[in-house]
């Protein structure tokens, strides 16, 4: 065998090993076990943060955002903080032209009240208000500046579609916006390792996220004392959450998005929200 052969088939051989080495084949099982028979369309990305072993289930697959747009929202005005063009405790008015319809807290205030942006951005990740969502989109510069941010952190998939030009045919099939499971949980992992802004704006995003109000499907399967930083997402067809769970003995970022599911009730008993629970149960006790 001719020397240079030998040596890219060492080569390859390494890489496959290498490559083998980044998965968790019991985990995937266990897992593959679990989502059997569910009905719909299902991604999963897990990656364990102490040994960078993961699964990925259908992980570059498009699903929509729903509501987990909000955290690209949130890294477009982060970025826009950093660069001194806003502040975090600046002042705003909200104007009754910025309702969006339906039980947001936002939108119950008065024509021309007061309010900092610290609390819009937590309106818009503790309790998904989609007032200040679509208000601070605007602000972020709206999607295509969102999009192009996007881009430059190499997540060539995650894009918001809603109020930005050039993308209703993308509204019209997705959503607000559309993501794959890896690259939602990559982009959380960027923050997470303070590699998408700065350490200090990285640090206030996780902190935000940590005070999700919608804590009943897989936040309610991991110990109160566990510090958790998530956002969840949810439309008729397609129930979808984000989580970085950090604990004692475990560190870990994991993303479900679902689509097409044929179970759009709103009940606890949903199927989706219930294999998302069954399914965070499982990591917390095979990572612990």
């Amino acid at each position: 065998m001719p020397i240079r052969i030998f040596l890219l088939l060492i080569c390859f051989l390494c890489f496959s090993f290498a490559e083998a080495q980044k998965n968790d084949p019991v985990l995937e099982k266990q897992l593959q076990a679990l989502i059997a028979g569910f009905k719909g369309d299902i991604g999963i990305y897990v990656h364990n943060l102490k040994n960078h072993r993961q699964v990925a289930i259908q992980a570059d697959t498009i699903f929509p955002t729903a509501s987990i747009v909000k955290i690209p929202i949130l890294t477009g005005i982060m970025r826009k903080i950093e660069d001194g063009q806003l502040t975090y405790h600046q002042p705003l008015i909200y104007k009754d032209s910025l309702l969006y319809e339906g039980e947001d807290i936002l939108g119950s205030f008065k024509n021309n009240e007061k309010i900092e942006m610290s609390k819009v951005l937590m309106l818009m990740l503790t309790t998904s208000d989609n007032t200040a969502s679509l208000w601070l989109q605007s602000i972020a510069g709206t999607g295509t500046r969102i999009n192009e941010l996007m881009d430059s952190l190499g997540l060539t998939n995650t894009r918001v579609n809603s109020r930005t030009p050039g993308r209703t045919e993308q509204r019209n099939k997705w959503g607000w916006g559309q993501t794959t499971p890896r690259e939602m949980g990559q982009l959380l992992e960027k923050i997470i390792n303070h590699q998408v802004i700065s350490y200090t704006a990285s640090e206030k995003m996780l902190r935000l996220m940590s005070r999700n109000y919608w804590d009943e499907e897989a936040i309610s399967r991991i110990p109160a004392d566990v510090f958790i930083a998530s956002k969840s997402g949810a439309v008729d067809a397609s129930r979808s959450e984000l989580l970085f769970v950090n604990g004692k003995k475990c560190s870990y970022v994991f993303s479900i998005f679902t689509k097409n599911n044929q179970d759009r009730s709103w009940e606890p008993t949903n199927e989706a929200w219930e294999l998302t629970r069954k399914i965070s149960e499982l990591l917390w006790k095979y990572f612990n």
